[in-house]
């Protein structure tokens, strides 16, 4: 048997390629995920308003995966130099900097080619990536409250951070700091300026933000220092042949940054961009399911009461007990199945059937209290009923007190049977660990039922007098039901 020996560079390198197969692989499935995850939302219209920006956001993040795009997001307080950094990074002015406080208003974001600035540079793993950078508003300015939303938001979408300070850091800073730590993005802490600083001074600083103001928040390998509009001075010669110093912009210095920001995107770049992607468009999916189960909740509810009012007056108005039964049952298979095509899970009328069989028995006492009700009130009410046009109306009242009694507790249980219903088919038509009976004694437990009951009988005193007037007929066989 052939030993395979390898030395420690040959070594490195096969752990180093083994690891950029698996980065790929997970950039694969990150980007397979989202896809089927912007394929499977299915939003009717009215479940997407309001959430026009997230789909969007959504269509953005697939595409910055299906492009290779890396984000890089500068944070700060308002002149720190972030725009000087972005720019001194890109060789050339593209950010607008300068003293007058908020230049920067909203992000901006503008395309990195690595060759920008300094000799051709290429990220091997990455083949063809775009490399964005994006400013970003001062964390600090005033009205800045809206500005601090964007910059979070921009911070939860970008891939790599640098938080730009220009000296010791302020409590403000150091607030800012934390809170986009805890978003959990890689992040460089930029100590820019250095040029203004006494060498020893600037190491005294970086030492006290290193060991002291940001030790539990980032570690010394995090942080470096620039120069990105740093001045110089130089003597030059009058027309008179004295000689003066003055004071000039030299040269950026920002290699070391440059290089720290390369580095990371070498070694984990695409797992970053995977993970942040993936985040980002569960975060969204989240929100619109929050959204359109509230809004399917809404449309399930508005379902359920039609059905229980159409019931209730159904078998109000409807002498004959064995129609009672058979009609009340036909309108609860009716709102079952209009539930089922709300929560888009397929159902034939048998399956329905099946269902409401199944909810029936572990709904127990109520389902029982319904058919007692139906069959003891509906032959009493029948009399009644057949008295009404005989007596001149005199036996409505007593018909109409039946009557709604009788449709009370039909009103209810079919509410029930619209809850379970509801709560089933917005589970995936699962009944969840616990089974139907503690699903369904759970949502009993909860039902208030004199509310329903006092709804009920509001709408039904006046639908069943419409009903019930001299012009109609005997209740039997009423002419217009409400």
């Amino acid at each position: 048997m052939t030993e395979l020996h390898l030395n420690p560079q040959e070594l490195e390198q096969t752990l180093q390629s083994f690891g950029a197969m698996q980065e790929e692989l997970n950039y694969q499935q990150a980007q397979k995920s989202l896809r089927d995850l912007v394929r499977n939302l299915e939003l009717r219209p009215q479940e997407q308003q309001g959430l026009e920006q997230d789909l969007a956001q959504l269509s953005n993040l697939l595409e910055k995966l299906e492009q290779a795009v890396v984000q890089i997001a500068a944070f700060g307080m308002v002149g720190r130099g972030k725009s000087s950094v972005l720019n001194a990074l890109m060789g050339r002015p593209v950010f607008a900097a300068g003293p007058v406080h908020g230049v920067t208003q909203s992000p901006q974001t503008v395309h990195w080619p690595l060759s920008a600035g300094c000799q051709e540079a290429t990220l091997a793993a990455w083949g063809n990536a775009q490399i964005q950078l994006i400013d970003t508003p001062g964390i600090d300015e005033v009205n800045g409250e809206a500005r601090e939303a964007i910059a979070r938001a921009v911070a939860e979408q970008t891939d790599l951070i640098l938080f730009v300070v220009s000296g010791d850091i302020s409590q403000v800073e150091y607030q800012a700091l934390s809170q986009l730590r805890e978003i959990g993005k890689p992040m460089l802490l930029v100590f820019n300026k250095i040029d203004q600083y006494p060498a020893a001074d600037r190491q005294l600083i970086y030492e006290t933000i290193r060991d002291q103001r940001v030790r539990e928040l980032l570690s010394p390998e995090e942080i470096v220092m620039v120069a990105a509009h740093p001045l110089q001075t130089e003597a030059i010669q009058t027309s008179t042949g004295q000689w003066q110093r003055r004071q000039c912009r030299g040269p950026a210095q920002v290699v070391d940054l440059r290089l720290k920001i390369l580095e990371i995107l070498e070694r984990e770049g695409k797992s970053l961009v995977a993970l942040n992607a993936l985040l980002g468009a569960d975060q969204i999916n989240t929100k619109v399911i929050q959204q359109k189960m509230r809004l399917r909740e809404t449309l399930a509810n508005q379902i359920i009461h039609r059905a229980v009012v159409t019931k209730a007056v159904a078998l109000a108005l409807n002498p004959v007990t064995a129609l009672d039964l058979f009609s009340g049952a036909v309108i609860d298979v009716a709102m079952i199945l209009a539930l089922s095509r709300l929560y888009q899970i397929p159902m034939t009328q048998r399956a329905a059937v099946a269902l409401l069989q199944k909810i029936g028995v572990s709904m127990g006492g109520v389902s029982a209290s319904e058919v007692l009700a139906n069959l003891g009130l509906s032959s009493l009410k029948g009399l009644l009923g057949l008295t009404v046009p005989v007596t001149a109306g005199v036996t409505l009242g007593p018909y109409l007190a039946i009557a709604v009694s009788q449709a009370s507790v039909a009103g209810v249980a079919s509410y029930a049977i619209g809850q379970v219903t509801k709560t089933y088919l917005a589970n995936g038509a699962a009944w969840g660990p616990e089974g139907p009976k503690t699903t369904v004694t759970q949502i009993l437990a909860s039902l208030d039922e004199a509310s329903v009951l006092r709804r009920l009988r509001g709408e039904l005193r006046m639908k069943i007098r419409l009903a019930l007037t001299p012009q109609t007929g005997s209740p039997g066989f009423p002419q217009k039901v409400g």
